[in-house]
């Protein structure tokens, strides 16, 4: 048997530019009996409170029907979308995340998930309802059973999705799933993958939407569990794969850094274009995070559509702002040197405030202040510079260095970041600086101050607690300044976001 793995990169909520993307997938399915796109490919994932929109609901039934006409004439299809469950639950949406076999221009129902996730970012139950056991799927002399993303997860539930598919008569698993990035999460889906005992295949989406990044990386194994295809991270990619052929030679596990850099990349690149943005700017201090954002936002985007902008105060180091020119110039990318001194001086004769947190807090704020003064003025967003560790442990201003839309680095620690660099240094050679790269961390706002932390303790520690749901004073009191920043891309198993809703009033 002959099936296409079709990996795509929906848009939430664009139904027309989904169907034209699975469109293009099946048509580049040669020679296959089956194709199999992504869970809810048509809708996009995830859809979250859109789905409360009866008009929507109806919007995806429509295009669905729509793109089973215009792929009549190809192979059956199983699609990922939405349907209405028979039992419409008081203010609840009463739907299934199902997938749908499309052939000769029919749609119906071959699965709806059962296992619905309610934990980190997942918060399926508040949308979906659970679906039957559904009957093995026969295509092409085979018996097909569909399970959809968690259903392949089933470890610890009551109910097992791919068991009772194979007690049905399955002889062939199918997963439909939305799987986002995560450190070493390639590992535990092949784990439970080859735990079922039969061949598989797994289909995973691709794209940035909003702060979680899906990786693609599809996969076909036998009943042995070994592979038989793998597609390409972070793009997407269609790949007919004969179920009866030999598999394929083992290949060397990825670089995980070259990995986190693909999908900061991707993340970045998807919520600029998602949103029909023109431009990122960010400023350089001369420091390390910066740098990294610089060079991952010059990937994603390519620099002419990168602004970086350097604002020297009275106590930065000349060395900070020479690395920070080094750097955009290494990186080809338009620089602005903006001093901070004038409207320094002049809200310190203002207010008369000259020395403390408040002095300190009033220069940071100074330059969000000129960075979103560029974005309003020509347009585009404010990429924000800080790290998970900052976060943390609250050192960071808020409406100063917290602005910005994205923060591509906010679920990084200080050491990640620091290897990051590393690896970018030596991938692409000397982009970033040698003093940015040794430097003691500093923000610059005071004579002779550096970062007042052991980075090396701290941020293995503070991470520890954070994944474990954990809490800790410093995590307590900078709670609210984290409910005010920007999306944070997530690629840990635990970030700061909607999978980590902590109070801010508490005891």
């Amino acid at each position: 048997m002959r099936i296409a793995l079709a990996q795509t990169n929906p848009i939430v909520g664009d139904l027309t530019g989904n169907v034209a993307r699975c469109l293009a997938a099946i048509r580049a399915a040669e020679g296959a009996d089956l194709v199999v796109l992504p869970e809810l490919a048509l809708p996009g994932y995830p859809p979250r409170d859109i789905l409360y929109d009866e008009t929507f609901v109806q919007a995806c039934h429509d295009a669905a029907a729509d793109l089973a006409e215009r792929a009549r004439s190809g192979p059956p299809v199983l699609l990922g979308t939405v349907l209405p469950a028979p039992i419409r639950p008081p203010d609840h949406p009463g739907l299934y995340n199902a997938a749908v076999l499309l052939h000769e221009g029919a749609i119906t129902l071959a699965a709806a998930k059962r296992l619905l996730p309610a934990y980190d970012v997942f918060h399926e139950p508040r949308w979906f309802l659970p679906g039957p056991t559904p009957d093995p799927l026969t295509i092409a002399g085979r018996r097909i059973g569909v399970i959809i993303c968690e259903d392949l997860w089933d470890e610890g539930y009551q109910v097992h999705p791919p068991a009772d598919q194979i007690a049905a008569g399955a002889d062939l698993l199918v997963c439909l799933s939305a799987s986002p990035f995560r450190h070493d999460v390639m590992e535990h889906r092949l784990r439970h993958a080859r735990r079922q005992g039969c061949p598989l295949v797994y289909v995973n989406s691709v794209g940035g939407n909003d702060e979680l990044i899906f990786d693609g990386r599809s996969f076909a194994i036998d009943e042995k569990g070994d592979l038989l295809a793998s597609l390409p991270a972070f793009t997407p990619h269609t790949r007919t794969v004969n179920l009866d052929a030999d598999p394929s030679p083992a290949t060397d596990p990825p670089d995980p850094l070259g990995l986190l850099f693909g999908a900061l990349t991707l993340g970045i690149r998807d919520f600029v274009e998602k949103n029909g943005l023109a431009h990122a700017f960010l400023g350089v201090s001369g420091g390390i995070d910066s740098a990294v954002t610089a060079v991952l936002a010059t990937e994603a985007l390519g620099a002419e559509r990168v602004t970086a902008v350097a604002i020297p105060s009275r106590y930065t180091d000349p060395r900070s702002t020479e690395s920070a020119q080094a750097l955009a110039e290494a990186l080809g990318i338009d620089y602005r040197v903006v001093e901070l001194e004038p409207m320094h001086t002049a809200v310190e004769a203002a207010l008369g405030i000259t020395e403390g947190i408040a002095a300190e807090n009033i220069q940071a704020r100074l330059r969000a202040l000129i960075l979103m003064s560029f974005t309003n003025r020509e347009g585009g967003m404010l990429l924000n510079t800080s790290n998970k560790t900052e976060l943390a442990l609250g050192y960071a201003t808020l409406y100063g260095d917290m602005a910005g839309a994205l923060c591509p680095l906010a679920d990084l620690t200080k050491l990640q970041v620091l290897d990051l660099a590393r690896w970018i240094n030596a991938a692409r050679g000397e982009v970033i600086p040698a003093f940015t790269l040794e430097r003691a961390p500093t923000a610059e706002l005071r004579a002779d101050q550096v970062d007042p932390f052991d980075y090396a303790e701290a941020a293995p520690a503070l991470e520890a607690l954070i994944r474990a749901n954990q809490s800790s004073g410093a995590l307590r009191r900078s709670e609210h300044k984290r409910w005010q920043m920007g999306v944070i891309l997530k690629v840990s198993d635990k970030a700061f976001g909607t999978g980590r809703m902590m109070p801010i009033t508490r005891r």
